[in-house]
């Protein structure tokens, strides 16, 4: 299948142009709109957290509401994603000295200092090393793949997507990476959603949902799209990925080949479009295109 294409529209002028691929399911699991090559290994990013936490729920670890949620997340660095992650950790007998994810600084431009706590994945390391200390797991190298932490999250993987993990990398958090096809992990995320209520898996859909902001950020595209069309849950990821499901079963993949963010939301609500979704503050999340500060163009999806 062609991929899709889309269009960075300037005073009625095609200016630049990404592609994309999707894979959207209808509540039954049967694809409906297919684009470009989704079988083969593509590199999730953080789209990948609910099954990450999900194999640590599987490990023991003891985390439910907004505190799941940010195991699952990709936060902004807000103050109650910061206390969040403290909080996991403190939880565990723990501190933020232990976390191995990189310093950075929150969104918030007013902060000067960089810390670990600050960065966007450090919910999800606050959840591993809870974790490993349930376990007694090593702390140092919990990042390691050979290490029994990982070994659970990526055996959680496999058996979520229904697929043996091709390749393994490096987030850029440094966690492990494991990579598998869109349509496994459109799998994966139907299964969350559809999971019996109660379930470690439907702890993960239920404590997203519950808790959008918790899972990026206030102000971000995927809370809102999260409170706008109840029971959706939707993970992005780095380099323009994106996955949801609905627990009616409808649910979409998609990837912006060259990692463009800015094409990532037109292309998902295109995908939410096109299994039947809508609300008017679809249109409110368009990215726009401006000049001298007003809208003079658009972004829009075609079929190439």
């Amino acid at each position: 299948m062609s991929e899709l294409i889309v269009e960075v529209v300037r005073s009625g002028f095609v200016e630049s142009a990404h592609r994309a691929r999707m894979i959207a399911v209808n509540g039954d699991g049967k694809p409906v709109r297919v684009h470009g090559e989704v079988q083969t290994p593509a590199s999730p990013r953080s789209s990948m957290k609910p099954l990450q936490a999900l194999g640590m729920l599987t490990a023991g670890l003891n985390l439910d509401h907004e505190l799941l949620a940010l195991a699952c997340g990709s936060h902004a660095g807000e103050p109650f994603h910061v206390d969040g992650a403290r909080a996991i950790l403190a939880g565990a007998g723990l501190d933020e000295s232990e976390l191995r994810c990189p310093a950075d600084f929150p969104d918030d431009r007013a902060v000067q200092e960089r810390a670990r706590v600050y960065m966007n994945c450090s919910g999800k390391h606050a959840a591993m090393l809870a974790t490993c200390a349930a376990n007694d797991w090593p702390l140092d190298d919990y990042r390691d793949p050979s290490h029994p932490l990982q070994k659970t999250i990526r055996a959680t993987v496999e058996e979520f997507t229904s697929e043996r993990v091709p390749a393994t990398g490096v987030d850029g958090c440094g966690a492990p990476l494991f990579f598998c096809s869109m349509t496994g992990l459109v799998r994966a995320f139907r299964r969350l959603v559809q999971a019996t209520p109660g379930s470690l898996e439907r702890r993960i859909a239920d404590a997203m949902r519950a808790h959008p902001e918790f899972t990026s950020g206030t102000h971000r595209p995927e809370a809102k799209l999260m409170r706008v069309i109840p029971g959706l849950m939707l993970k992005a990821g780095a380099e323009a990925f994106d996955a949801f499901a609905h627990d009616d079963g409808r649910a979409a993949v998609i990837k912006i080949v060259d990692g463009s963010q800015r094409a990532r939301v037109p292309v998902t609500i295109a995908a939410l479009r096109a299994l039947g979704f809508d609300a008017p503050e679809l249109d409110e999340l368009a990215v726009p295109v401006l000049g001298g500060g007003q809208p003079v163009g658009e972004i829009r999806v075609r079929t190439s």
